[in-house]
C-alpha cells in the first residue's frame, strides 16, 4: 500500500497533470454547492452475471458494464421511451414492453414511477428491475447553464492504483520501460439528456508515459431539432450492428431471448478502456419530425506494424492491434502509426409500431491493409478503402417483434440477418434468428448475432424459448446451427456446427435463488500435432455445467455458491476435463462493505480453462481464465469517507500448485503465485 500511495505521489508531480487537476477541481467545486447527493450505486456486477454469455472472451464486458452504467446514470423517461429503448434494457419480455407503451397510449403520460404496478403483465419483481433504468421527471434545458450544472446527476472524479507485487520478466530484464503500477483517473459531468462532458486517462503496467491512452467526450442532447450533438470519442448502433455496432451487445447467453437482437441505440459517448472500436471526431443528430438523421466523422489514429518493404510500392500493415499495450520499445514503435477515417450518415423513419432505417459508412486508411497470404485470408478485405450501405426495420404486430437489416460492402459481399421475437402468452416467449454473412462480406465494426467473432463467411439459424410456469421457476434454452461456408484460422476446410444451452432458474422468494445451465458446442477444427502431411480437420466438443446458489441471510449478508465444470475434447484424442468451485460472501457494517470470494479449480490444460467474472471496484471489470490446479481469492472493501468521498481497495492472489511459475512471456513470473493490490477513490461533488 505504500508503494501505492508512493507513486500517487509522483502521479501528482507531473506539472501538466496537476495544472489539469487543478483547474477542474476548482471549476467543480463551484458549480456542485447545492447539489444533490447521486443515486445510489446499482449491482451491475449481479446483474451481468445473470445474463453472462456462454464462454465468450472475446467480448468487451467494460464497455458493457459502462453501457449499463450509462442507461442507470440516464434512466429512461417512461412518457418518451420507445419499444427500442425499452428492449436495450434486457429486462423486459415483449408482452411486458407492449403492455407499458400501451398503457401509455390509453392512460396518458405516467404520473408516478409507482404506476407500473397497475400495467398488465407487469410482476413486481419485473418491475425492481427495471425501476434503475426508468423515470418520469426529466426536464430539459431548466434555467440556466450555471443552474444545470448546478443540479448535474452524475459528477464525479475517480482515480485508481493497482499493480502486480511479484515481478514479471518483462520487469527484471528491463524490456518493460515504465513502472508496475497501472493508473487510471476519470472524470464525468452530466444532466440526463441535456449535456455530459468526460475524459479517461490511463497508463498500463510497464508503460512509461502517464498519459499513454486518454479518451473524452463532450455531449449535448435536445437542443430543437439537433437530438444528440457528441464531439471527441463515441460509438454507434444501427440496426441489427451489421454496419455499426457498440459494445452492449451480449451474444448468446443464458438470457435466450432478449440478447437475441440488437436495439437502435443511436450515437453515445465512448468511455471505455478498450483501445479500438470507438470513433474520435463529431457526430450530430438531427431530428425532422418522424426522421432522425445522423451523420458522423472520425479521424483516428491507430496501432499497427506499418511494413515498407522496398518491393511494395505503398506501405501495407496486416491488422490494427487493439491491444492497447506500449510498454516495450517494439510495442511503441506501433503506436499510432496508422490513420484511420470514417465518415458516414443514417436515417430512421420511425412510425407507430415501428423504425426503418438506411446506413452508410466509409473508412479510408493511409496504408494498404495486406493480410499473411494464406488460404484462409483469400477472401479477406484488401486495400485502403471499404465502403458498405445496408438498410434495416423493426416492426411490432401484437405480441412479435420482426427484425432484419441487411447490408453490402465494397466487394460486393452479402451480410444479412432477421428474425423475430414474440410471446406466445404470459409464460412462454420465443425468438428465431436467421443470419447469412459471405465469406467477402467486409464490415470493420459490424457486431451482429454469430458464432464467430467476426460477422463473416458464416451462415446460420438460432432459436430461443423461454418458459415460465410459475413467478419462481423460468426454464430458457437455446439452439443454434452454423456453417462456415469457407476456411478459417485453424480450420482448413469448410467447417460447421452447433451449440445449445439449457437453464432452470428458481427463485422461491427475495432472499434466496437457483439456477443450473448446461452447455454443449460442436464444431470443426485442425488436429493439433497431427503427423500427416496436410492439416486434419475434425469435430470439437464442448461441454459446460454450471450451478450457482445465492441466499440474503438478511439485508446486510449474502452468500453465493458456484460449481462449474468444462470438457473439451478433439475428436480421436481423450478429454481435457476442469472444474472450478467457487464461494463467496457478501456483507456491510455501517459505511464498510466487504464482499469476498475463495475458488478452488484443477483442469487438465488450457482447453479445459473456465471463465469466472469476479467482483470489482466499481467502473472496473475482472474475468480472468481458471486454467490449471491452484487457489484463486480476493476481498473488496468499500468505505465512504465522508458524504462525498469513497475508497475502495482489492486484493487478488492466484496460488498454482505443482508448477513454479505462471505466465508466459514478458509476463512470466518466476513463483507460482500471482498477487494484485488495487486502490481506488471517488469523490462525488
Amino acid at each position: 500500500m505504500i508503494r501505492l500511495l508512493a507513486v500517487v505521489n509522483d502521479f501528482f508531480k507531473n506539472k501538466s497533470i496537476k495544472i489539469a487537476l487543478l483547474a477542474f477541481f476548482v471549476f467543480s467545486e463551484t458549480i456542485s454547492f447545492a447539489q444533490n447527493r447521486p443515486r445510489t450505486d446499482i449491482n451491475l456486477d449481479e446483474f451481468i452475471q445473470r445474463v453472462f454469455p456462454v464462454q465468450q472472451e472475446n467480448i468487451n464486458y467494460e464497455d458493457l458494464y459502462e453501457s449499463l452504467y450509462q442507461l442507470y446514470q440516464n434512466p429512461l423517461n417512461l412518457n418518451t421511451t420507445t419499444a427500442e429503448d425499452l428492449a436495450s434494457l434486457y429486462v423486459l419480455s415483449q408482452i411486458q414492453i407492449k403492455s407499458i407503451l400501451d398503457h401509455r397510449e390509453q392512460n396518458g403520460d405516467f404520473l408516478s414511477i409507482y404506476e407500473l404496478q397497475a400495467v398488465q403483465n407487469l410482476d413486481l419483481e419485473t418491475i425492481n428491475k427495471l425501476l434503475p433504468f426508468v423515470d418520469i421527471k426529466y426536464k430539459f434545458s431548466v434555467g440556466d447553464l450555471k443552474n444545470r450544472l448546478t443540479n448535474a446527476t452524475d459528477h464525479y472524479f475517480v482515480l485508481r492504483n493497482s499493480q502486480v507485487l511479484e515481478k514479471s520478466r518483462g520487469f527484471e530484464e528491463g524490456k518493460y520501460l515504465g513502472s508496475p503500477q497501472h493508473l487510471y483517473a476519470r472524470y464525468r459531468l452530466s444532466h440526463p439528456k441535456d449535456f455530459q462532458v468526460g475524459f479517461i486517462v490511463e497508463k498500463d503496467a510497464g508503460e512509461k508515459n502517464y498519459l499513454d491512452f486518454y479518451t473524452f467526450h463532450f455531449q449535448l442532447r435536445n437542443k430543437g431539432k439537433l437530438k444528440n450533438l457528441v464531439l471527441g470519442d463515441y460509438q454507434a448502433q444501427f440496426g441489427q450492428g451489421l454496419i455499426m455496432s457498440a459494445g452492449f451487445s451480449l451474444g448468446k447467453s443464458s438470457e435466450a431471448i432478449a440478447t437475441t437482437r440488437r436495439s437502435n441505440l443511436g450515437v453515445r459517448p465512448y468511455g471505455s478502456l478498450l483501445e479500438g472500436g470507438y470513433f474520435r471526431g463529431t457526430a450530430a443528430t438531427y431530428q425532422f419530425g418522424k426522421i432522425d438523421l445522423t451523420g458522423f466523422y472520425s479521424y483516428t489514429k491507430r496501432d499497427a506494424n506499418i511494413s515498407d518493404d522496398s518491393g511494395e510500392r505503398e506501405d501495407y500493415f496486416s491488422s490494427v492491434l487493439t491491444g492497447g499495450y506500449h510498454r516495450t520499445e517494439t510495442e511503441l514503435a506501433r503506436k499510432n502509426q496508422l490513420t484511420e477515417q470514417n465518415i458516414g450518415v443514417n436515417a430512421t423513419f420511425s412510425f407507430r409500431n415501428g423504425q426503418i432505417g438506411a446506413t452508410l459508412l466509409n473508412t479510408q486508411f493511409d496504408a494498404t491493409l495486406q493480410r499473411s497470404p494464406t488460404l484462409y485470408n483469400k477472401f479477406e478485405f484488401s486495400g485502403k478503402q471499404n465502403l458498405v450501405i445496408g438498410t434495416n426495420f423493426t416492426y411490432t404486430w401484437q405480441n412479435f417483434n420482426f427484425f432484419g437489416e441487411a447490408a453490402r460492402s465494397s466487394s460486393g459481399g452479402i451480410g444479412a440477418i432477421g428474425g423475430f421475437v414474440a410471446a406466445l402468452s404470459r409464460q412462454v416467449e420465443w425468438a428465431v434468428n436467421v443470419r447469412n454473412f459471405d465469406k467477402n462480406f467486409h464490415s470493420f465494426y459490424a457486431n451482429g448475432l454469430s458464432e464467430g467473432s467476426r460477422n463473416i463467411n458464416e451462415r446460420g439459424i438460432y432459436w430461443g424459448l423461454k418458459y415460465s410456469p410459475k413467478k419462481s421457476l423460468t426454464f430458457s434454452a437455446f439452439y443454434d446451427r452454423f456453417q462456415f461456408p469457407w476456411l478459417r484460422y485453424l480450420v482448413d476446410a469448410p467447417s460447421g456446427g452447433f451449440d445449445y444451452l439449457l437453464r432452470m432458474t428458481y427463485q422461491p422468494n427475495k432472499k434466496a435463488l437457483f439456477y443450473v445451465q448446461y452447455h454443449e458446442e460442436h464444431k470443426g477444427k485442425n488436429l493439433p500435432n497431427n503427423a500427416s502431411v496436410t492439416d486434419v480437420v475434425v469435430n470439437v466438443m464442448r461441454q459446460s455445467i454450471l450451478a450457482n446458489f445465492e441466499y440474503s441471510v438478511n439485508r446486510v449478508f449474502k452468500t453465493q455458491t458456484r460449481v462449474q465444470l468444462n470438457t473439451y475434447q478433439y475428436e480421436t484424442r481423450s478429454q481435457s476435463k476442469g472444474y472450478a468451485i467457487m464461494q463467496d460472501l457478501e456483507g456491510s457494517i455501517r459505511k464498510l462493505q466487504l464482499k469476498g470470494r475463495i475458488a478452488y479449480y484443477n483442469t487438465d490444460d488450457y482447453d479445459s480453462r473456465i471463465y469466472v467474472y469476479e467482483n470489482d471496484v466499481l467502473y472496473a471489470v475482472s474475468l480472468p481464465a481458471y486454467s490449471g490446479k491452484g487457489i484463486r481469492t480476493y476481498l473488496i472493501a468499500r468505505y465512504g469517507l465522508t458524504r462525498n468521498l469513497d475508497l475502495w481497495v482489492r486484493y487478488a492472489r492466484t496460488q498454482l500448485s505443482n508448477v513454479s511459475t505462471i505466465g508466459s512471456g514478458t509476463d512470466l513470473i518466476n513463483s507460482p503465485h500471482r498477487s494484485e493490490v488495487k486502490a481506488q477513490i471517488r469523490y462525488s461533488f
